[in-house]
């Protein structure tokens, strides 16, 4: 990408933001903090992942190394996985600014599996690694909600058990950070920064689903789970109460992000790789698929750009890092519902305004409509007739005319989205944010525009036709010929 269209995609306004006045009388402690050390981070490629090593590598430049851990996939090495990586457009500006053979240069990948003993990493690896980290960003998990259980429990509970473990093995160990969700802890309402009993004991379960099959324990997956709506919260706080165990022998943090959207500002508005959460349904209902949702529409959920999210990871490390585990609570919550309540129904009218007043989508199936249904009874027959019968209907057109049909393949991950989205929907949680406002107290004027946890003050409208100009053009792949009144360059 030019750097002139990098100017003119993330607008005037954004870049005079992000070039910093450089005040000499003002030092970014949180920048220091991270000189000359090196970093391992678990699920770097993830969706949050990649927006942590794009800012630590942006604004925290000085530091020695990120070694990544990351899996083999389809064939390609990890080597190749990190260019592939790097040739995302999230990665374009710090590219521009530093040059992209010294992010290269900054940045190696670890060949293993967090699912697998000792990580699956190869002994020399590992010998390197317990002499040069000194701080751990634990992100890897599977973020899927109907994830097996089995499968749930080996890469999100004991693949923390097995980072755990290699973090004690560290020789100059300074700070582990686990990321963690603020909705593992589901039947409290009020959810506080500490540590809450776990559902079951970890290590037991972890025991259970290792002399178990797949199949026994899926037969008794949903005896296991009880009120816990999926296995995504379930194992979640199974590894909390990991960390939680190990905060007297480790200089351990566990930090609560909530529901994590596409980026708000930096580096690129409305960047994501992936259409899960308030994407997805936006993309849904732009397209006519999306018709009748239950939901109670009063009800809000609590988002968090995922910019914002980690400039609330790297403060809180620094934070951890200057004052020491016993001044400081190992809790930490990257949330919002405390100071903004944004209704289902705001953001589904807000959203529904942008398709069709600023960002209409190509091939829709139907004009963009539908409505939230409270009654559960009302909602089916809605689904019925103006999704499932439509879809039949679509799928035999395209049988005649010698197509594969496709419609209801779409519908039924969209029934299984959806069915994970009605428990949330129609359920209300607060979070604490007490750690969040004690260290914006601390931050001074540099560390404030260079690492934003104040509140957000986000303009929705702009927010979310920034959000539609990512997803058609990054996870619908179409040109920017087929955008109208498209301001923004992204390269094909």
């Amino acid at each position: 990408m030019a750097a002139s269209e990098i100017d003119d995609f993330i607008g005037k306004n954004d870049d005079e933001i992000l070039t910093l006045d450089q005040n000499e009388e003002e030092i970014d402690r949180i920048a220091e903090i991270f000189k000359d050390r090196c970093l391992f981070i678990s699920g770097g490629t993830g969706f949050m992942g990649k927006v942590l090593v794009e800012k630590l590598l942006r604004s925290c430049g000085d530091l020695k190394k990120i070694y990544l851990l990351i899996r083999p996939k389809k064939g390609k090495h990890p080597d190749e996985r990190i260019k592939e990586m790097f040739n995302n457009v999230l990665f374009d500006l710090v590219k521009k600014q530093k040059g992209e053979d010294v992010i290269l240069s900054k940045v190696a990948a670890i060949a293993g599996d967090v699912t697998e003993l000792g990580l699956g990493i190869q002994p020399n690896d590992l010998e390197t690694l317990r002499n040069e980290v000194t701080i751990i960003y634990h992100c890897a998990a599977t973020v899927r909600f109907d994830e097996p259980l089995r499968k749930a429990v080996f890469m999100n509970t004991r693949g923390t058990k097995y980072m755990l473990e290699f973090a004690k093995s560290v020789k100059h160990l300074d700070f582990f950070a686990h990321v963690s969700t603020a909705y593992c802890h589901l039947h409290v309402k009020t959810l506080y920064e500490r540590v809450y009993d776990p559902p079951a004991n970890p290590h037991k379960v972890i025991s259970a689903c290792e002399w178990l099959t797949d199949e026994q324990v899926a037969a008794i997956e949903q005896k296991i789970l009880g009120d816990i709506p999926n296995t995504y919260a379930y194992t979640k706080s199974l590894s909390e109460s990991l960390v939680a165990e190990n905060f007297g022998e480790l200089p351990a943090m566990i930090l609560r992000p909530s529901i994590v959207i596409p980026v708000w500002r930096e580096p690129v508005p409305g960047w994501t790789d992936n259409i899960n959460g308030p994407t997805g349904l936006l993309i849904a209902a732009g397209k006519g698929i999306l018709r009748t949702m239950y939901c109670n529409s009063t009800c809000y959920g609590d988002f968090l750009p995922v910019d914002v999210s980690v400039n609330g990871m790297l403060v809180s490390s620094w934070y951890f890092l200057a004052h020491g585990k016993k001044e400081v609570n190992q809790v930490a919550h990257m949330t919002s519902s405390k100071e903004i309540k944004v209704s289902w129904n705001e953001i589904v009218e807000l959203g529904r305004w942008v398709i069709e007043n600023k960002m209409p989508l190509n091939w829709v199936a139907w004009y963009p409509g539908g409505s939230f249904k409270t009654n559960y009874y009302v909602h089916c027959v809605c689904a019925l007739l103006q999704h499932w019968l439509p879809a039949v209907f679509i799928d035999l057109l395209a049988r005649l005319f010698g197509y594969p049909p496709f419609m209801l393949k779409v519908h039924r991950r969209l029934a299984n989205g959806l069915k994970v989205f009605e428990y949330y929907a129609n359920n209300v949680w607060d979070f604490d944010n007490t750690e969040a406002l004690r260290m914006r107290k601390l931050l001074n004027e540099r560390e404030r525009r260079t690492y934003i946890i104040e509140k957000v003050d986000l303009d929705l409208v702009d927010y979310f036709t920034n959000c539609t100009i990512c997803a058609r053009r990054l996870i619908l792949k179409e040109s920017k010929f087929a955008i109208p009144h498209f301001e923004f360059a992204i390269p094909p």
